[in-house]
């Protein structure tokens, strides 16, 4: 599997539009056209197809984290509300351990 293959699936999988990947890599500080962006999502075969480097892929899971849970709060400084990352909660913590008698 591609990195290409990666993008297109995350893609689909978070329902995200070019605008949208475009916003999030800028989470990352990281720049691209909407052209650049879609040379990645073109067929194989296509001439102005364009293999995506693990470098724009990782910057995009890098922005995809910010995006989906915010920023992580800076050491030293008290997470509040705002600046504090959005966690699912575990279902299992309230949960009985059954094998404690």
């Amino acid at each position: 599997m591609t990195n290409n293959d990666i993008f297109k699936k995350l893609r689909v999988a978070h329902k995200l539009r070019d605008t949208d990947i475009i916003d999030i890599l800028k989470l990352v500080d990281f720049r691209i056209g909407k052209t650049e962006l879609s040379a990645f999502f073109r067929k194989e075969d296509h001439p102005k197809y364009v293999e995506c480097g693990d470098q724009i892929l990782r910057n995009f899971l890098n922005g995809l984290v910010i995006h989906l849970r915010g920023p992580m709060p800076k050491k030293g400084e008290k997470p509040n509300k705002e600046t504090s990352r959005k966690v699912k909660p575990n279902p299992y913590d309230n949960k009985k351990d059954f094998n404690k008698s």
